[in-house]
């Protein structure tokens, strides 16, 4: 409910001239999984997405019933991702099944590093599903490796700091964010991290799956390339320095950096995809970026932090592929980016875009806003896809619209 009223708010970015009375407005429903989903999308190996699915106007939330529990996730990003983490789930959980990871537990009992069961037995906290105490040594771990400090004596050091790389490896063979806030894949991770490194498991890479379309999106291509080696090589601590850091060079000043890298609702992961994202726009629109940082620190929740990703991504995707951005501004929570070709870019990564009160009156404001700009067109980039109506009005008003943004443009889910 709070992301549906942030995005009325952020439709202050949209496009169009005020709905006439006659206009035919539409409302949010609920649709069944077939109606919003592809037949292998709706269910698969250990899941299936129930009916049914609720809409709010702008984002479908599903709830999912699998083998290894119920999830409500919002979003259809947030599914192409958890379907991808339910496979993971599964291979992990034939790796637990193992004589060797049983011997491995064993010995790991066994030895100095006792400590480790309870993270096996209890290792995520239900409402992050971001590992507490082991997790924090883990990564806190990382950042001593970057001081002056050597810690090469102490062998629990090198314990802590070798279950954080296994877990960090096994999530990229798996095709999965480390630092998912599903509670389970990531108690899954952690056991067999530890197994690996205190208990002296070998599970072969050739056993790891690649996972599925989100594995692939993450290979083979320069941006993603460049994040998937942050990722696996990196801890926690190190990949915000990493997104700092490229925010510096963007020109971005310090202080906004620094609130934007203490923003609890981004995971490092997230932090460097807007970084790099925005540092790949070049120089030109600096104060831009520091406007968009600004817009991120009201994010309350996963979902809204998964939006400014997605803005940002669409952003650095529009930048390569059709034209540098020149400018950024934003409208209430949602950008305008003005381009080389004389156009102004709308990016809203949103499931479905219906014609209601509240769209037609904020893209009369964008309208007016970007016609003051210049005699370019004005093209809105969904990630979704639009109704007819909307295609329809937006098509009346001389609005370039673009559906499902990630066939033209790189975005990671």
């Amino acid at each position: 409910m709070r992301m549906a009223v942030a995005l009325m708010l952020s439709l202050a970015a949209t496009a169009a001239t005020a709905a006439t009375p006659s206009d035919p407005y539409e409302a949010p429903a609920s649709y069944r999984p077939s109606d919003v989903l592809s037949k292998e999308r709706v269910s698969g190996p250990h899941y299936k997405v129930e009916n049914p699915v609720a809409f709010d106007g702008y984002m479908y939330r599903f709830t999912v019933r699998s083998d290894y529990g119920p999830f409500e996730i919002t979003g259809t990003s947030a599914l192409r991702k958890l379907v991808v983490e339910i496979g993971a789930i599964a291979k992990l959980r034939e790796i637990k099944a193992s004589k060797a990871f049983a011997s491995a537990v064993a010995d790991s009992a066994a030895g100095p590093f006792r400590f480790a069961k309870n993270l096996i037995v209890n290792p995520a906290d239900t409402l992050t599903g971001i590992p507490k105490g082991a997790y924090k040594l883990m990564e806190e771990v990382g950042e001593a490796a970057t001081t002056e400090r050597n810690p090469a004596d102490d062998p629990l050091y090198q314990k802590a700091l070798l279950v954080s790389g296994r877990r960090r490896d096994y999530a990229a063979q798996l095709g999965v964010d480390v630092y998912s806030s599903n509670a389970v894949l990531q108690k899954e991770l952690n056991s067999v991290a530890w197994a690996a490194a205190v208990g002296n498991l070998s599970v072969s890479v050739a056993l790891m799956p690649v996972g599925g379309a989100a594995g692939a999106v993450l290979s083979g291509v320069r941006w993603s390339n460049a994040l998937n080696d942050y990722l696996k090589v990196e801890p926690a601590n190190r990949l915000r320095i990493i997104a700092g850091d490229k925010l510096k060079e963007a020109g971005v000043p310090p202080e906004v950096i620094r609130r934007f890298i203490e923003q609890p609702r981004f995971t490092p992961r997230q932090n460097v995809m807007i970084a790099l994202a925005l540092a790949q726009l070049g120089p030109a629109p600096a104060r831009g970026r520091d406007a968009f940082l600004e817009a991120t620190l009201g994010s309350d929740d996963e979902v809204e932090a998964s939006f400014f990703v997605n803005t940002a991504q669409i952003l650095r995707g529009y930048h390569d592929a059709f034209a540098p951005i020149t400018e950024i501004r934003m409208n209430h929570r949602v950008v305008l980016a003005s381009a080389s070709n004389g156009n102004v870019l709308l990016a809203l990564p949103v499931d479905y875009l219906i014609w209601t009160p509240t769209t037609a009156r904020r893209l009369e404001e964008v309208l007016t806003a970007y016609q003051a700009r210049g005699s370019g067109k004005l093209e809105l980039w969904l990630t979704g896809a639009a109704s007819p109506t909307v295609r329809q009005r937006l098509g009346e008003r001389g609005v370039l619209l673009l559906e499902e943004a990630g066939r033209r443009v790189e975005i990671i889910d």
